[in-house]
């Protein structure tokens, strides 16, 4: 019989009824040839959370953790920013007075967490949101707001290729290749200067076919920790105008680069102000510790309302199929804190202190590991930004970190600057000066 056939059978005469407890017993010898799941291979473990794994179970007294990408305070501990805990305090009030509830959010997620978002990127006087061009709907985290700007790209846009830096956030192949898109690359970072390779970038984006996917990092390129400069984003925007490229804006970071939320959109709101249509990808987990409650949101700035609302009806259609309807606690966590002057206010403040403690471990890294001449330049260190840095280290000498020094990194020696503090950045310098003396890369 074929797929979906099927033949009329004579019911199975019903057994007699026993007192006796079932057995366990292994499947029936006729399931044997229904080998559905016979050619699934165990899939490898993924490369940062392998490293989680491993940290967990050292039981070494001064190992460390540099791979996962989350904050950790002075003492090495999750931080649940002050705000958060004022923000959620509101809300269980609210709960108890029946003010909110568990009833689903619509699909788009919470409005008022939405419009929040979209003046939280652009800036509250942007032209574009008064004109009313920017609309979007609420996703799960920055992921899930890729996946569907992934989605939307192949069912709206005649061309399929979309272009990812090298290097990028390593779920970005993933989410892409997984949305049918022809995944490209573009050149980045140069690992001669551990800077930003700039005339490669643009060389290649003018080499792009019209109508091409650019997935750009708003601010704190990961893994890198390089970005571009104000005037490098201009001479992107006109580029991508002259060339008619789609842009989609990853910003898992933005205030939790620099501390200034406006300086971090400073690209998002220069292509706004362009008339440059294109999405917004963003993430709550960084800069509002909101890690496990996957608050995001995809944001669409048109070239008018109409469109604006066009493709936000069609981004919750897509969703509808994914998730139906997102979660409610982070975005009310999120907006209670966007739609209160007084908490917003503290919520710079809280993004002030960590980006300024990221700032001090650089420059304290920096200094320990010229105070000791470990070979090479490490101005690198204290010019990247954000959570990253990548360091140069070669992935023979990553592994002599952690087999000697219990000091857990990917093998591309991206290592998250908030695992380093007070305790430990001696440690880490001393480490890295033993690698870097002692071992050489494999020919």
């Amino acid at each position: 019989m074929g797929c979906g056939q099927s033949k009329e059978e004579k019911p199975a005469k019903e057994p007699a009824a026993s007192t006796e407890a079932p057995k366990e017993t292994a499947a029936p010898a006729s399931a044997t040839t229904m080998a559905f799941f016979d050619n699934v291979e165990t899939a490898p473990p993924n490369a940062i959370f392998k490293l989680v794994d491993m940290y967990n179970e050292d039981t070494f007294e001064n190992k460390v953790n540099l791979s996962v990408g989350a904050y950790k305070d002075e003492e090495g501990k999750p931080w649940v920013l002050p705000v958060v805990k004022k923000a959620e305090k509101i809300l269980l009030d609210q709960l108890n007075a029946g003010e909110i509830n568990h009833e689903y959010l619509p699909i788009g997620g919470l409005p008022s967490f939405v419009t929040a978002a979209q003046r939280f990127a652009l800036g509250d006087d942007h032209a574009a949101i008064a004109a009313g061009r920017v609309d979007g709907i609420q996703t799960l985290s920055g992921t899930g707001a890729l996946r569907t700007a992934g989605e939307f790209v192949h069912d709206f846009l005649e061309c399929k290729d979309i272009y990812i830096s090298k290097p990028t956030w390593g779920n970005h192949k993933t989410i892409f290749a997984r949305c049918h898109l022809n995944v490209k690359e573009y050149r980045y970072y140069k690992p001669e200067t551990r800077g930003l390779d700039f005339e490669a970038m643009v060389e290649d984006m003018k080499a792009a076919a019209p109508g091409s996917t650019f997935v750009l990092h708003a601010c704190a390129h990961n893994p890198t920790g390089v970005d571009c400069n104000l005037e490098q984003w201009k001479e992107i925007a006109d580029i991508c105008k002259a060339g008619k490229l789609f842009c989609i804006f990853d910003s898992a970071y933005q205030g939790f680069a620099s501390g200034d939320p406006a300086f971090d959109s400073a690209s998002m709101r220069h292509f706004a102000s362009e008339g440059i249509p294109f999405l917004i990808c963003q993430s709550f987990s960084k800069n509002l510790g909101l890690y496990n409650e996957r608050t995001g949101c995809v944001q669409v700035v048109a070239n008018d309302p109409k469109s604006a609302q066009a493709v936000a009806s069609q981004l919750k259609i897509l969703v509808r199929a994914n998730w139906s309807n997102p979660p409610a606690h982070g975005a009310r966590i999120a907006s209670t804190v966007l739609n209160s002057p007084e908490l917003k206010a503290e919520w710079y403040g809280n993004l002030k202190s960590m980006s300024g403690r990221i700032a001090l471990m650089r420059s304290k890294l920096k200094a320990a590991l010229v105070a000791k001449g470990t070979a090479g330049t490490w101005d690198h260190i204290v010019d990247q930004i954000g959570m990253f840095s990548f360091t140069g280290l070669t992935p023979e000498q990553v592994e002599h970190l952690i087999t000697k020094y219990h000091i857990y990194l990917l093998k591309n020696g991206r290592i998250n600057m908030c695992g380093l503090n007070e305790h430990n950045v001696q440690y880490i310098a001393d480490a890295i000066h033993d690698a870097v003396t002692n071992v050489t890369a494999k020919l």
